[in-house]
């Protein structure tokens, strides 16, 4: 994504629902665009909604200039914008972050959302050696066979990425032999996403349905599991991609490491566990059809959770640029809490 600066200002962003097949770019120009790209997502991934939350304040106060809003209407769009998404703490922790600046004028919001954006730059990068470094000491001395949910690469962050951060990590490192991607019902983040990134960096990779994952576990093909997160309570209970629990029961049982990687933006310590996470539901639709085409019955209700939660006991380690947490150890993201 990138900030344009003319008479009009606008976010770039790539449309995520229309990748692999087209790669088209959206310039939102003000609130209601920036909501219907998150809401649908066009642009998604916890660093990247953080991103977007933080440049949205100045989209909003450059829109607010052209319409004469005045503050308090000001502050509701920005309010509407901030909870765009319930369960993504980045969106939420950007936006706050940039607020208090907004009596600065939007010079001061912007400079400051654009140190977001590199900060979780080289939060990635940072959190990507380390992943590895932990991964690799616990692994077999060989090149790596690991599993992906959802997509964590530069399509869900500003740059490099989280899980694929490491992923990509390893591959520099000549210790990657193969990663499986789940495919990740029902918008296919993995197959349309994942596979699209690892594809452009000439990445071995197999894509296969959700349902395989826990198969293959078992079967002795993969030897870790990376996730990445759209929060993280202070337990070390972490929400992320629905599939993601039964992808740590599998590893539980077969004794292999599940790593969680996310930038610190991504920990809540004000949410003491899992329980206190809101799970975003989304739309019927999504599991009912497949390309305008029905694949249930008419009238059949729907379940759909966005996340689902994955309790700490079956995390080995929460990777993030200010340290590895290890929570079934220790069920404790403070002791990690270092202030750069």
């Amino acid at each position: 994504m990138e900030w344009l600066e003319r008479p009009v200002p606008a976010v770039r962003l790539i449309d995520q629902t229309r990748l692999p097949v087209d790669e088209v770019y959206l310039e939102a120009t003000d609130v209601d665009a920036l909501v219907d790209a998150i809401a649908r997502l066009a642009v998604r991934g916890a660093p990247a909604l953080g991103a977007v939350g933080a440049l949205g304040v100045a989209v909003a106060m450059a829109q607010g200039e052209r319409d004469g809003w005045d503050d308090a209407r000001l502050r509701h769009e920005i309010a509407r914008l901030r909870d765009a998404r319930p369960t993504a703490v980045n969106l939420a922790w950007a936006v706050d972050r940039v607020l208090p600046l907004l009596p600065d004028g939007r010079s001061a919001v912007l400079a400051e959302a654009l140190r977001v954006l590199d900060e979780d730059e080289a939060a990635n990068h940072s959190l990507s050696e380390q992943g590895a470094d932990w991964l690799l000491a616990r692994c077999p001395e060989r090149p790596l066979r690991v599993l992906t949910h959802c997509n964590t690469g530069t399509l869900a962050t500003t740059a490099w990425g989280t899980a694929l951060g490491i992923v990509r990590e390893l591959h520099a490192r000549g210790r990657l032999e193969l990663v499986h991607v789940d495919e990740t019902r029902p918008l296919l983040q993995g197959s349309r996403l994942t596979a699209w990134e690892l594809a452009a960096d000439g990445i071995d990779h197999v894509v296969q349905v959700d349902s395989a994952a826990a198969g293959a576990i078992l079967r002795g093909l993969v030897d870790a599991v990376l996730i990445g997160a759209d929060r993280i309570a202070a337990n070390g209970d972490t929400a992320n991609k629905v599939g993601s629990v039964g992808l740590a029961l599998a590893c539980a049982d077969a004794g292999i490491p599940f790593v969680v990687a996310a930038p610190w933006s991504t920990v809540d310590l004000a949410t003491t566990d899992g329980t206190g996470i809101a799970i975003e539901e989304r739309g019927a639709e999504e599991v009912v059809a497949f390309g305008g085409v029905p694949t249930a019955p008419a009238g059949s209700r729907v379940f759909n959770p966005a996340f689902d939660v994955t309790p700490a006991r079956l995390i080995d380690a929460v990777v993030t640029e200010r340290g590895v947490a290890e929570p079934k150890i220790r069920p404790d993201m403070s002791a990690v809490h270092q202030p750069l």
